[in-house]
């Protein structure tokens, strides 16, 4: 069995999106949700999925005997970031080298970057007159947003769509691809 720890740090749509997906899966399961914030509704989506769950502080994510001690113990072969906002330290990229994979909601290497993320993109992306938006999969490094691209899927941006309006166009390219990806990354 591969087992996957997903990062979230707050409603948790994604994460349980990906959990749903793998919850029968023959040799994948999602072991653990991983949160930096306690009241993450991530939480409760977990609970009602009867994952495990583990807070973590700043602290503990940035030395090696905290979250990567953990996930090796774990034994975690892949870490899937789903709305995870801060930046990977690089012990834990050393320990899970090309075995962290995030979500970006534009097409990288736009919007990308420190603070953006959410409707900040978006809005980002529609004031920018762009023609289209989607997502980004890529593989995790020390930079936000920059680490190999493993998948980029698009959708059109309408004249008069609203940032939220666009985030509801991003979140179903995310909800159909990301599972889809993170298998297919976890079968090479």
């Amino acid at each position: 069995m591969k087992n996957i720890a997903i990062f979230a740090s707050g409603s948790g749509t994604n994460a349980e999106r990906i959990s749903k997906y793998f919850m029968n899966h023959p040799s994948v399961r999602v072991k653990i949700i991983m949160t930096n914030n306690e009241k993450a509704f991530v939480i409760e989506r977990a609970k009602k999925m009867n994952i495990n769950t583990r807070i973590f502080s700043r602290e503990e994510l940035n030395r090696y005997s905290g979250v990567t001690a953990f996930l090796k113990e774990n034994e975690i072969e892949l870490i899937v970031l789903a709305g995870f906002l801060w930046l990977i330290p690089q012990c834990l990229i050393a320990a899970f080298p090309n075995k962290i994979v995030n979500i970006h909601p534009a097409l990288l290497p736009k919007f990308g970057g420190k603070n953006m993320y959410g409707i900040k993109v978006h809005q980002a992306v529609i004031d920018a007159g762009e023609k289209e938006s989607g997502i980004t999969i890529h593989i995790v490094d020390e930079i936000y947003d920059h680490g190999k691209v493993l998948f980029q899927a698009k959708c059109s941006i309408d004249p008069g769509d609203s940032p939220e309006i666009l985030a509801s166009k991003i979140h179903e390219l995310e909800y159909e691809h990301f599972p889809k990806v993170i298998e297919k990354l976890l079968s090479e």
